[in-house]
C-alpha cells in the first residue's frame, strides 16, 4: 500500500532518478509500465503538460492530466495548478525527432492505477499519507496518492479550534490523516484523532513551567491558548488580546477530571512563527475507536470508525 505515494514523494529516489537518466531507461520504465516522476515546467495553450527530462522533454496531453478531464469531472484548473511541481506518469511512446526526443506521458494512466490497487482498498479508520495541496477556509485539500485530491474539513484538523486551515499547516507538508468516510467513491479523512487524546497531550506539559502557546480566542469569561494542536488552556480575559496572538503563559494547574488547563498569560507579542513541525502520537495502521476525553471527566469525546 506504502508504494502508492503523494506525488513528490519519489522523485529524488535512486530509482526514479535512474530511469530519468537517458532514453533507454525511459524505454526501460515504459516496457515495465511504471509509474515515475518528473518536474512539470509549462502547461501549454491546450492544457499539455510539459515534463523536464534530461535527454529531451516530456508531454502530457490535456486528456491525460488527470483522472475526470476527459469525461469533465475535473476542472483544467487542476493541470494549471501542477505548473513547477512534481508530477507521477506512466510512459506511453517515446519519439525521435530532428528536434530531439519527446516522450509521451500520461498522469491519468498513473492515477487509474493508483485508485484501482490502492484508493479503492481503503477502509475506514486506515492511517495513510498524505500531502497538502490547497488550503481554503473550510478545509484542506490533500493529496492521497498520485495527485488524487481529498478533503479534511477544518473542524476535523484538532480538537484545538483554529480560524483557518493555514494556522495548521502549509501547502507543499507532508502529514498523516485517517479515512473518516467513503462516500460514492469519495474518500472524507480527519486529522486530529492522530494528535492525541487529552491525557497524551498534558502529560507533556507540568504544573509551575512556563511555555509558548497561540491565542485561539478571547471570550467573556477567559482566553483560551493552544498549547499543542490538541491541547488548550484558559487564562482570566485581559484587555487588548486578540486572537492569533502568541503568548508566554504560566501552567497554574493541570486537571484531568475537569480536561482543563489553567493559565497565567506571562506576555502576549505578534505570532510570527511558520506552522510548526506536527507530532503525531499515531501515524500507522488502523483506527477502529478514539477517545479524547479522560475517565475521570465523565465526557464522551469519541471518535467511532
Amino acid at each position: 500500500m506504502t508504494k502508492y505515494l503523494p506525488e513528490g514523494r519519489f522523485f529524488n529516489s535512486p530509482e526514479n532518478r535512474y530511469y530519468l537518466r537517458s532514453r533507454e531507461n525511459l524505454a526501460e520504465a515504459m516496457a515495465g509500465g511504471l509509474t515515475l516522476e518528473g518536474h512539470a515546467v509549462m502547461c501549454t495553450a491546450e492544457h499539455d503538460l510539459v515534463v523536464e527530462l534530461p535527454f529531451g522533454k516530456g508531454l502530457i496531453p490535456r486528456e491525460e492530466g488527470a483522472l475526470g478531464i476527459a469525461d469533465g469531472t475535473t476542472r483544467d484548473i487542476a493541470l494549471l495548478s501542477r505548473v513547477n511541481k512534481t508530477v507521477c506518469f506512466k510512459v506511453t511512446d517515446i519519439i525521435d525527432s530532428d528536434e530531439g526526443v519527446t516522450a509521451i506521458l500520461s498522469r491519468r494512466a498513473a492515477q487509474q492505477e493508483c485508485k484501482d490497487n490502492y484508493i479503492n482498498g481503503l477502509r475506514c479508520g486506515d492511517v495513510i499519507p498524505a500531502k497538502v495541496t490547497h488550503l481554503e477556509p473550510f478545509g484542506a485539500f490533500v493529496d492521497i496518492g498520485c495527485g488524487i485530491p481529498s478533503l479534511i474539513p477544518i473542524d476535523a484538523i484538532s480538537v484545538s479550534r483554529i480560524a483557518h486551515p493555514n494556522d495548521r499547516f502549509f501547502n507543499g507538508q507532508d502529514i498523516y490523516a485517517a479515512v473518516k468516510n467513503i462516500e460514492c467513491g469519495r474518500i472524507c479523512l480527519t486529522h486530529k484523532e492522530l494528535l492525541g487524546t487529552w491525557s497524551q497531550n498534558a502529560s507533556l506539559f507540568s504544573a509551575g513551567e512556563t511555555v509558548g502557546g497561540v491565542i485561539r480566542s478571547v471570550e467573556p469569561y477567559g482566553i483560551f491558548i493552544e498549547l499543542a494542536p490538541n491541547l488548550a488552556g484558559l487564562a482570566e480575559p485581559k484587555d487588548g488580546i486578540r486572537a492569533g496572538q502568541a503568548a508566554s503563559v504560566y501552567i497554574k494547574a493541570l486537571i484531568p477530571d475537569k480536561m482543563k488547563v489553567k493559565l497565567i498569560i506571562v506576555d502576549v507579542f505578534e505570532n510570527l512563527c511558520f506552522p510548526s513541525k506536527i507530532n503525531y502520537f499515531i501515524n500507522s495502521g488502523r483506527l477502529e475507536r478514539w477517545e479524547y476525553s479522560t475517565k475521570e471527566s465523565g465526557k464522551t469525546m469519541v471518535s467511532v470508525f
